[in-house]
């Protein structure tokens, strides 16, 4: 099993990278969606990232339910994209994030068959001037922290440029 956190800033090349490793880590690749298109633009950007996947990949769309779809993902690689969106689908339909996060871990911890996951670092920046903008910032950062502790590999991309740090 290998559990391997990508993260990184926003249009840093994550995706790409992520793409890639799992492709590398076996046949059938699994695709697991967490974004939603609430509007045009977002439509556009899921749209660009499914052409550029192409058609050798499964895709299961999970804006809240990862753990029932790394069920469905079986023996085959699993790419989560991304853990920052279904953070946020989380809170915005009032679920318990924390709960949720523990959920994930032990999903992981006990999956058999590589996940590559895909986050953000959005802590880097300045305070948010809001509430909600710093809670959602604070959980964030719990969840990225979680999930690195379990991951077997983490890797920080800027630029397009992986690093790595686990």
């Amino acid at each position: 099993m290998a559990v391997i956190l990508i993260t990184g800033g926003a249009r840093s090349g994550k995706s790409l990278h992520a793409e890639t490793r799992t492709r590398a880590l076996g046949p059938n690749p699994v695709y697991i969606a967490t974004a939603q298109a609430w509007d045009a633009e977002m439509a556009a950007r899921i749209a660009q990232h499914r052409d550029r996947r192409g058609p050798d990949w499964h895709l299961i769309e999970a804006p809240l339910d990862l753990c029932a779809a790394l069920d469905l993902c079986g023996a085959d690689p699993a790419l989560i994209d991304c853990l920052t969106l279904w953070l946020g689908n989380l809170m915005h339909h009032d679920r318990d994030w924390a709960a949720e996060v523990e959920r994930l871990c032990a999903a992981l911890a006990a999956r058999t068959a590589p996940v590559v996951l895909v986050t953000n670092e959005v802590g880097m920046g300045i305070v948010p001037d809001n509430a909600l903008a710093r809670a959602f910032r604070d959980a964030q950062g719990t969840l990225n922290q979680r999930v690195a502790r379990i991951a077997d590999e983490v890797e920080f991309v800027v630029s397009g440029l992986p690093m790595r740090v686990k």
